[in-house]
């Protein structure tokens, strides 16, 4: 392995615990485990991947009559009709 660097991170003892005894049942160190779990977590970030929302159109006959576009208070009020409130 190349050169190390100390450092400090703040993790909650929850999260420490689970990893303190992952490393007593591996018989591993608990700087083992946390590299390994770093490197499991950087293996999969895939920057510059941009997020595309897939295609969920269908198709209608537009809005219903007596709603104008942006009328949320109307749109609310017609989804929640019959529900009681």
């Amino acid at each position: 392995m190349g050169a190390h660097m100390k450092t400090t991170i703040d993790i909650t003892d929850a999260l420490f615990d689970k990893a303190r005894r992952a490393a007593v049942r591996e018989k591993t160190t608990l700087r083992a485990v946390v590299e390994r779990a770093l490197r499991l977590a950087l293996k999969f970030d895939r920057p510059g991947r941009s997020f595309r929302l897939r295609k969920a159109s269908f198709r209608g006959k537009g809005l219903q009559t007596g709603v104008a576009e942006g009328d949320w208070e109307r749109i609310r009020d017609l989804a929640y009709k019959g529900r009681g409130a």
